[in-house]
């Protein structure tokens, strides 16, 4: 890496640092939380409270596989940070009388690194990657309930150290008469299978999400809110650099804020909204905004998009290309494309 990439690396390393203060439950593994779908990234980077045919929704919501998406794939690719960059390959076929089922890979890759020895003299480069294999499967069971569930191995490989999880994602899915769909999802509940970085046992990024979206009866529009990290309230913490002046400069004591004020920006922080705005049969607009996401990333008093995403997607024949970009820190913003095959139409 050059050291022009130094301060991108530094501002990303501030920002996880802020979120570990919030949730503790990240490290090792997670890049298991890591979006590598476009049109996910633009609605939020959550599980989509959605019934349709997108190969795109299996990863995060298991309960979205159905037979709509039988044999169909997905290919996306995220332009990250630096050297970052992520790819993903989505597969699924449906099974007479057990279900339809969903493969994904993904592959996370960091780059070279210098190798060096105690007296930094450099002794070569080495390689940094994370990867995923997960099997999902759905089944509806009433017109109104669908279920799925996901089995995935997630492993790290950094030079000669390596680490695995086996992890399981559950999640049901409950659509209305009045177009209203809702969607509750447990993922990442797991164990660590090995880890010869510092054999310490690391946990993985368990969530419980719960989001719900309704399709507008008089306008081409389906909104969407979700309520993320049921399972973990407390989403505040103290800056100990004090970017936002809440310590009093004459007494050294910290202004308190009052209860109400603390639980409307701790709910605030669960929360994301979003929604998809569809322009004919072939083209749809995709936008969304994480407040916990500007909470942990932002500058204060600075005017940036920090939280915001947005995309769209368009389809031709049997292809449909989405893009997205989603604006994670005050530098920089990944870029999300996928590419969805209809292979029952070849």
């Amino acid at each position: 890496m050059t050291t022009k990439r130094f301060p991108l690396i530094a501002a990303l390393l501030l920002g996880m640092t802020a979120s570990a203060f919030a949730q503790t439950a990240n490290g090792t593994y997670s890049f298991l939380r890591a979006t590598n779908s476009a049109r996910v990234a633009a609605l939020g980077g959550l599980p989509l409270p959605m019934v349709d045919s997108d190969i795109q929704l299996s990863t995060f919501n298991p309960a979205a596989i159905d037979s709509a998406m039988n044999n169909k794939l997905g290919l996306s690719y995220v332009d990250y940070y630096a050297d970052i960059n992520f790819g993903t390959v989505q597969y699924s076929h449906t099974f007479e009388g057990v279900g339809s089922f969903a493969a994904t890979v993904q592959y996370h890759n960091y780059g070279k690194f210098d190798e060096t020895s105690e007296s930094a003299q450099v002794m070569g480069d080495f390689n940094a990657s994370h990867y995923m294999v997960q099997v999902g499967w759905g089944r509806r069971l009433t017109p109104h309930w669908s279920i799925g569930a996901a089995l995935k191995y997630a492993g790290l490989q950094n030079e000669a150290y390596s680490a695995g999880a086996l992890a399981v994602d559950v999640a049901g899915t409950y659509r209305t008469d009045s177009k209203w769909v809702f969607a509750l999802a447990a993922r990442n509940l797991g164990v660590q299978l090995f880890n010869n970085f510092d054999y310490r046992s690391c946990p993985l990024p368990f969530s419980i999400d719960f989001g719900a979206s309704r399709e507008l009866d008089h306008l081409p529009l389906t909104f969407m809110v979700w309520y993320n990290d049921l399972q973990h309230w407390t989403k505040l913490f103290e800056d100990p650099l004090d970017l936002e002046g809440n310590i009093d400069p004459l007494t050294g004591e910290l202004k308190k804020q009052s209860a109400v004020g603390r639980f409307a920006k701790n709910a605030a922080c669960h929360l994301v909204v979003g929604g998809e705005l569809h322009l004919g049969k072939n083209l749809t607009l995709r936008a969304a905004y994480n407040y916990g996401q500007r909470y942990y990333k932002d500058v204060p008093k600075e005017r940036t998009l920090v939280g915001f995403s947005a995309g769209f997607s368009v389809k031709i024949k049997m292809f449909e290309i989405s893009y997205a970009r989603s604006r994670d820190n005050i530098l920089a913003s990944p870029n999300y494309v996928t590419l969805t095959l209809d292979l029952n139409k070849f």
